[in-house]
Order: C-alpha cells, then structure tokens, then sequence
C-alpha cells in the first residue's frame, strides 16, 4: 500500500467533490433521497420486527442488543409510526458517519484519502443500498467506524484523553451488535504489536477507558442473567461448528467483494500487499486498520468453513475497507497509477448510481419479473394483504390475528398498525419477553392464523393447540401482478393443551 503523506492544509489540486464543500454536497443530496425513500417504502421484515422492540423499548432482547430498539424508539417518537420513524437514526447515522470517515481518512492518509473514503463508502451496496433499513448493523457500522476515528484521533494527537471516548463508543457497539467484541480484540492487538502504541499500556485512561465500555454494556449483561442468557447463548452458539466444508467461503468472498462494491474491492487488493508491508514496519496507520479489522475478518472465515456466512455480517469491516481503497486511490499518481484513480472514480459513479436506481424502484416498482429474487420482494403488496385481511377479520368477527413466525407477525403488525385487530405471534414467545403477556381474554378468543404457505403447519397440527380449525383460503401478495408469495388463513378458535401465553406453547 502507498499512502498520501497527511497534510495540515488543503490540497489545492483537489477536485471539488474531493473538498469538503463537495462532499457535504454529495452525502447531503444522497441522504435526502434515503429520507424520502425511508417513508415512501414498505419496511422489510427484520424492520418491522424492530419496529416492535421501538415500540417496548427494554435492555435487550432475544435475538441482539438493544441499540437498534433505542434507535427505532427514537425515530418513532419524532417522526411518528411509519417507515420514516422505524429508519430515521440509520439514515441519520450514516451522514454522520460519512463525517467521521472524512476525518479519519484525513488524519490517516491526507485530504484526498479522506474525501475517496466518503465516496466510495457512499457507493457501497451496502452503504448506498441498506444504509437506510433499520437493522443492527446500522449501530454496529456506525460504532465501529466512530471507534476507527477515535483511535486515528489518539494517534495523531497523542492526547490520553481519547480513551474514555474510545470506551464509551466501544460499550455503545457492544449495545449494537456483539460482533464488536472482535473491534475490542483488535484494539488490543494494536496495542501489542505496534511498537507506537505500546507506551498506552501505562496510561490510566486506557484502563479507564475500558471500564466506561463494560459500564455501558453492564445491562445488557443484566438483561441477559435475568433470561437465562437467551441472547448470548442464541448469537455465540453459532460459533461452534457441526462439521466442515469448503461450499461456503467462496460465498463468502463474494459477498464481501459484491456489498463493498466490485470495483472498490480492486483497490482494496491493490492495497493490501502494501498494507502488510507497513504493518512489518510497525507504521501505526496501517496497524491501525489493519489489527483492528484482523480478529472479525479471521473469525467470519472460520465461521464460513462450516456455514453460511449472513452478507449482512461483515458491514463493521467497511469502513477500513473504504480506507484501505482510499489511500490506493489518493497515492501519487506515479507512472502506472493513474488507474487506481480512474477505478475509484468508476467505482463510485456505478455504485451511487445502481444505488439510487435501486432506492427509486423501492418506491415505484419498475418491474415484477425478478419476483422473491428482487433484493425489495418484502416490502411489496402488504396494502393488499391489508385489506384482505380487514375484510375476513369483519366476516369472521375475530378480534385479533395469529401467527407462528415473526417475521410475519412483524409485517402484518405494521400494516394494521392503525386499526383495533391485535396481531400476535403465538410460538416464540421469549422474542416479546419485553411486552406484556398476551391477556387470556385475547387468546381465548376464536382468531384469524395466517402462515406463510412454505411453512403451512396444517390443519392436523393446528388441532393439536386448537380445538376448532376452518381453513379459509389463500392470499396473495403481488407485485405488477407478479405472484411474490401465498398465505394462509384459517380460524381457530378454543385452545387447548396448556396456557397459550407459555413460551413452551409454540406449535409442533
């Protein structure tokens, strides 16, 4: 890797979208356009799930931390309960972000480096793409990259004090995702292998630092005692293998290659050969990057020699990523170099664009023909499947809706948001603990099940928890008359075998 030497003063060869006055240009009208499309679009299933948790804000929850429920709280109390409200701190905390990535890029590699890293960050897929859905990944990339910043801070400055911000953003993102455990490992690794920052072993502001940060994540380890470790044992379970293959790290590979922008990921290996060559040297910058991106990097590898690994997961590593193709692009443009700037600037102008053009078919469908393979396919036809239900719920004078998955319950929660029928997932039920039990005069009551076709449980099984069950027909959710996916409604009324608020009440 080559890098642009920093400079204290502006760079008067930069192009205008690589100074600041551009930058806040492009990252302000990209952000406009994802708060527009934040509430002109339907919410995803994980969103809609989320909105729930915003909705019983609490200090954790089944599945992960509980930032992105504190986040969706937030959004909702400002902006109301819609889509907006459910994505308004993702989308937020990217332009903040992007602010925070300027300036590491800046005290890192220079000027240029910092004005290619908020472009090419912006052009990511899943920057430009998913930097508006409300998931747990918006924390956790927000978090990580504000640590990055806060070490490049520490670094440049020599200032102690950075510490205690570094702990808090660390305790944050552990708040978020508990991947940031492996930022942690990385901090330390700095600190041990390069020989620069080994003199902060002796600061009291590191250790006080790291106090701050197990302080923030205290509750969630409270949470966690008081629910039988319900999250941790869901999220660390899965690092244990049940056997090996090789079918998934190619996978694996591509998809980091594809969210972070295929053009970019060229850059990135173009810089990574010099990357660990200053890393050997001991040059702290590139240690920086380096070691605190190493122990994620190295864990979703392992992970994927035994299963999938989700796209989604590696999104903290982005923003190092960016970096790394940055200081590529900002290097001297020397005989043979001149390239490395031509792909940066093709990558970012196919990136933005795809972006845009995928956020404008959010809202208005272009075409039906991809179907459950169109990446938007669940935010679409939810208004039909809305009135459909409204009109069985009345003809069969139920009071409230059943279901057995959530991530249905979460979208037909948010599409009857507005009405009086109560929607209730009845299996997994610790997904709610933060709820209030479903009242026995609810649940007594005869109700509408409704089930994705895929995952029918049939009427045999339903009679093992109800003792009437009618089917009444099909749904159809649909795009341009395209056919994205058939449910099921039944009524079922008078349960039987135990207390349908039990968690061990699921069905078979």
């Amino acid at each position: 890797m080559t890098t642009a030497a920093p400079r204290r003063e502006s760079d008067p060869t930069l192009p205008f979208f690589l100074r600041p006055a551009g930058l806040v240009l492009v990252v302000g009208v990209l952000t406009a356009i994802k708060l527009f499309v934040a509430g002109a679009s339907g919410l995803a299933e994980d969103e809609a799930y989320y909105r729930l948790w915003g909705l019983a804000p609490a200090l954790g929850y089944y599945d992960h931390p509980p930032m992105i429920a504190w986040w969706t709280w937030a959004g909702l109390s400002l902006s109301g309960d819609g889509s907006l409200g459910v994505r308004l701190m993702p989308v937020l905390a990217g332009m903040l972000g992007s602010l925070a990535l300027w300036r590491t890029g800046l005290l890192l590699f220079g000027e240029r480096a910092g004005g290619y890293a908020v472009l090419l960050f912006n052009a990511a897929p899943i920057i430009g793409i998913g930097g508006l859905m409300a998931t747990p990944d918006a924390p956790s990339v927000f978090f990580w990259g504000l640590a990055i910043w806060a070490l490049a801070e520490l670094h440049r400055s020599g200032n102690g004090w950075w510490w205690i911000a570094i702990g808090a953003i660390a305790g944050l993102g552990l708040t978020s995702k508990y991947s940031v455990l492996f930022l942690g490992a990385g901090i330390v690794l700095w600190l041990v292998f390069v020989p620069e920052a080994r003199r902060w072993w002796r600061s009291w502001q590191l250790w006080a630092g790291g106090a701050v940060a197990v302080a923030l994540f205290a509750p969630v380890i409270s949470w966690n005692a008081a629910h039988e470790w319900a999250s941790f044992v869901k999220q660390f379970g899965r690092a244990v293998p049940h056997g090996w293959t090789l079918k998934y790290v190619g996978e694996f590979f591509g998809a980091l290659a594809g969210l972070l922008n295929p053009i970019t990921a060229v850059l990135v290996l173009v810089g990574l050969g010099g990357l660990v060559a200053d890393v050997r040297k001991g040059r702290a910058e590139a240690g920086l990057l380096f070691w605190t991106s190493l122990p994620f990097l190295a864990y979703l590898l392992f992970h994927s020699f035994h299963t999938r690994v989700q796209a989604n997961w590696p999104a903290p590593l982005y923003p190092a990523l960016v970096l790394l193709a940055a200081s590529v692009a900002a290097a001297p443009p020397l005989t043979g170099r001149r390239v490395w700037r031509g792909l940066a600037a093709c990558a970012i102008v196919v990136g933005i664009a795809l972006g845009t053009l995928v956020q404008i078919h959010a809202v208005v469908p272009i075409t039906g023909a991809f179907a459950r393979k169109d990446p938007t396919f669940q935010i679409r036809g939810w208004e039909g499947i809305r009135g459909a239900v409204l009109r069985m719920a009345k003809e069969q004078k139920v009071s409230w809706i059943a279901t057995h998955g959530y991530g249905l319950n979460a979208q037909l929660s948010f599409a009857l948001r507005d009405t009086t029928l109560r929607v209730e997932q009845v299996s997994e039920r610790i997904r709610y603990v933060m709820a209030e039990p479903l009242p026995v005069e609810v649940v007594s009551r005869p109700a509408l099940f409704l089930t994705e076709k895929r995952r029918d449980p049939g009427v045999d099984k339903l009679r093992e928890r109800f003792g009437e069950v009618v089917r009444l027909g099909t749904l159809t959710r649909t795009v341009k008359g395209v056919t994205l996916e058939n449910l099921l409604v039944y009524k079922v009324a008078n349960p039987h075998g135990g207390d349908p608020r039990d968690p061990v009440y699921p069905l078979p």
